[in-house]
């Protein structure tokens, strides 16, 4: 019924413009109909589809589904969600349930807001599997969790024990 509504629509349209020639107000009238057929206009689609439906200068965290396994940033996350509590998590509705379940989980447990996002996501290991966001543009120059929180990262993975030194070597060297 609606598709046959615009048909209708678009019909009248060009049958007006015939009519009348053609002015600035049929451009008008034109964008109105395709605003109406096809929905408002993305502003910066690209953005929009790689950031889960907002813009980069809205979040405050990122996470790749790879690094959403890592119990080191799920540590970084939780601080970084304490100390936004009125921002939002964008979970990537196309990873697995279980790691979107335990996610889920930690937001409800902190009071935080969070919407699944299933539009323009997939689930690649490098794919954004969750973002912490603000409802206006808070300009974080580093959202990345492992470049935000490099020295707690590092230190956790790139644990060695130490060598011991017996009385020779120290003796000796």
């Amino acid at each position: 019924m609606q598709a046959f509504s615009y048909l209708f629509i678009q019909k009248c349209y060009n049958w007006f413009i015939r009519i009348i020639g053609g002015n600035d107000m049929t451009d008008e009238l034109q964008q109105h109909l395709d605003k109406g057929r096809y929905g408002t206009p993305l502003v910066n689609p690209d953005e929009q589809h790689k950031y889960m439906g907002t813009f980069r200068e809205r979040c405050y965290l990122s996470m790749t589904i790879a690094q959403m396994k890592s119990d080191t940033d799920k540590d970084n996350f939780l601080m970084e969600l304490k100390k936004h509590e009125d921002a939002t998590v964008l979970l990537n509705g196309q990873m697995s349930e279980s790691l979107q379940a335990e996610y889920i989980q930690l937001a409800t447990k902190n009071h935080a807001k969070f919407t699944v996002v299933n539009d323009f996501v997939d689930a690649n290991p490098d794919s954004f599997g969750l973002l912490l966001v603000a409802k206006e543009a808070v300009n974080e120059p580093v959202i990345d969790v492992e470049k935000k929180y490099p020295e707690e990262t590092k230190t956790t993975e790139k644990k060695e024990p130490e060598k011991k030194h017996g009385f020779f070597d120290r003796l000796f060297h």
